[in-house]
């Protein structure tokens, strides 16, 4: 069984379905601590930041900068500390 948890683009509210990821901000390999913004993203509305719900080292991104993916998308995922 794995231990990595998925990084998801989060719902959106208000009607909006997609986004654009914008940029990854934590590179492949790091460590980042709770709160640290993962990735930026883009609606036809705002600008929003993912950030980390706890401890870990991003092991892999799933999705490129500059790609439109729907709400509940994985983008990534991260191996917990301790993990």
């Amino acid at each position: 069984m794995s231990d990595l948890k998925d990084i998801t683009l989060p719902d959106l509210g208000e009607g909006v379905t997609e986004a654009t990821l914008v940029e990854w901000l934590v590179e492949t390999g790091a460590a980042f601590k709770a709160g640290d913004t993962l990735v930026e993203i883009m609606t036809d509305k705002v600008s929003m930041e993912v950030d980390a719900a706890e401890d870990g080292t991003l092991v892999e991104t799933l999705v490129a900068n500059d790609t439109e993916v729907a709400a509940g998308t994985i983008l990534g995922q991260y191996r917990p500390a301790g993990a």
